[in-house]
């Protein structure tokens, strides 16, 4: 059962995740319709437009994103209608750019709309001085930040430079890429959402998250922390106890987001 909780089974036996991939541009989303894992989705959840959204939160909001909102919801809907027991969403994003701070926000708020009782938890990139690819990038975070107040119940938040950092620290990659980022917040928002997948005594579902978390609605942005992360080569030879562990979790450098 803890499968069916983020994959739905096809008429042929097939696991497909409850999952959907929204960009402004082709590009990206055309690496997963083409890429190895091309069998996994179905085409209809992978949507892309023609024109991104150029690091400019007012085109991802209210033009550009505006056009492709409503067919991003119809396959939410479907996606909704089938489910047993809807328990909420998990929405992704990175707010340095023009369509994931821009869409994201839009999204969100329609989200609140029309799925108003049910709780949204928010994983969000947010940009970081060294690591910069846009000069607008605290623009556009400044103004999706307003969005992630008011519609997500719980924000987790997560940054490049700090995620780039452990992978040279921790995992010895000189040069880490998006791959090696994408597999550790991965491995962080599994071991979140385990809870939830699988029987445990806290955090069984997704409204417990912010009942446990959230001091007060509006403070919901949480920093995570994750220990020990250690190479697949050192693993076999590391003898951990359970109290150097838990003051790791506690380090700055096991934070996934810098700050001070």
């Amino acid at each position: 059962d803890a499968f069916n909780t983020f994959f739905s089974e096809t008429g042929s036996g097939k696991h497909v995740p409850r999952a959907i991939f929204v960009d402004l541009e082709p590009t990206v989303i055309d690496e997963v319709r083409t890429g190895s894992y091309r069998q996994l989705f179905h085409p209809e959840q992978l949507i892309s437009g023609k024109e991104d959204a150029a690091n400019n939160f007012a085109r991802g909001h209210y033009t550009v994103g505006k056009e492709i909102v409503d067919l991003c919801l119809d396959r939410v809907r479907k996606l909704a209608d089938n489910c047993t027991g809807l328990q909420g969403f998990l929405v992704f994003n990175a707010v340095g750019g023009g369509t994931g701070s821009g869409l994201g926000s839009l999204l969100l708020e329609r989200l609140s709309v029309d799925y108003g009782k049910k709780s949204k938890l928010g994983f969000t990139i947010y940009p970081s001085p060294q690591v910069s690819t846009a000069v607008v990038e605290p623009y556009n975070s400044v103004l999706s930040t307003h969005a992630l107040l008011e519609h997500t119940d719980v924000s987790v938040l997560l940054d490049n430079e700090a995620i780039y950092d452990i992978c040279r620290r921790s995992l010895d990659i000189e040069r880490p890429t998006y791959t090696n980022l994408n597999r550790l917040i991965s491995q962080v928002i599994s071991s979140l959402t385990t809870s939830l997948r699988f029987d445990g005594a806290i955090n069984v579902d997704v409204t417990e998250f912010q009942t446990n978390l959230v001091p007060y609605p509006r403070i919901h942005f949480m920093l995570s922390s994750y220990a020990p992360v250690i190479s697949a080569a050192k693993a076999y030879h590391e003898q951990i106890s359970v109290p150097e562990i838990t003051n790791a979790v506690f380090e700055p450098s096991s934070m996934m987001a810098k700050c001070d």
